[in-house]
């Protein structure tokens, strides 16, 4: 909880920007990024710099362009979030950093539970082709695309998947392609805690098919309850998706590309799970 006691935990003041890493953050995520290929000129980009430039458009929300002059030019930026996306550098750093999390709170590295929720963002007001389209969601009224996350107990980001609006939960296989694309990542997840859109036939017969070892618990909300109520395991998602919310990046879908999209929400796990690693104690 934010309190004045505990303030000095994230107090990030003697940083150039709040968004840079600190020296102990850098050195967790340092020798997980591959070295330059052999062959041609040494590599005379300073990657600790590259990776503030991109916490920085993250945290912020700029645009390419207003990338501030003494961080790394915008296309080095650019590029270098291209060929860690393709390469799967993020999503090694980000399985790297999230066993060490479970490792930190005394849990082991495969969790048993997992919570599953969407989100939908709407889209940026752009025009023109695009190369992967947006989608409506008629019960929320958003026209953009959908984060689908999976998460621990912890609340900890173990999955996430992006699609357009339209494929819903209990209609569609939105839920089934994130289960699908663990492709054994997890063999000890038994459990699935969900909402009342994931109980639809399509997903449950889906998972079946997938994922045969994992049961799914669907979690109502209470009839008799009045007002505001907080929900068994349903929040721990909900709390994530707020946590992941705080890197203005992700306030819209601004990215023409749905790989780019997920490509931020990693980012945005890192940031966080770093963090965590990294907290001050008092």
């Amino acid at each position: 909880m934010w309190t004045n006691e505990n303030r000095a935990r994230y107090d990030r003041s003697n940083l150039r920007y709040p968004s840079d890493l600190t020296d102990a953050e850098w050195v967790l995520i340092a020798p997980l990024i591959p070295p330059a290929k052999r062959g041609g000129g040494k590599r005379s980009v300073d990657l600790r710099a590259v990776v503030n430039g991109l916490m920085y458009v993250l945290s912020t929300g700029c645009q390419w362009r207003a990338i501030p002059k003494d961080l790394p030019a915008r296309s080095t930026v650019h590029d270098y979030l291209d060929l860690w996306d393709y390469d799967g550098t993020l999503d090694r750093i980000h399985h790297t950093l999230y066993v060490a999390c479970r490792e930190q709170a005394g849990r082991d590295a495969s969790p048993t539970a997992g919570v599953i929720d969407s989100q939908s963002v709407k889209g940026a007001e752009k025009r023109g082709p695009r190369f992967d389209p947006q989608g409506y969601d008629a019960g929320k009224k958003i026209k953009g695309k959908k984060r689908h996350v999976l998460v621990d107990t912890q609340g900890l980001l173990m999955h996430a998947l992006v699609h357009p609006a339209d494929i819903q939960d209990r209609d569609r296989d939105g839920g089934v392609l994130v289960m699908a694309m663990l492709f054994g990542l997890y063999p000890f997840l038994l459990k699935l805690y969900a909402d009342g859109g994931y109980q639809g036939p399509v997903f449950q017969t889906g998972l079946r098919r997938v994922c045969r070892q994992i049961s799914v618990e669907i979690v109502k909300r209470s009839d008799q309850a009045k007002g505001f109520a907080v929900l068994p395991k349903r929040w721990i998602v909900e709390r994530t998706i707020g946590w992941l919310n705080r890197c203005r990046r992700l306030a819209n879908d601004w990215e023409c590309r749905t790989r780019k999209a997920r490509a931020f929400l990693l980012l945005a796990s890192i940031r966080l799970m770093t963090r965590k690693l990294c907290q001050k104690t008092i």
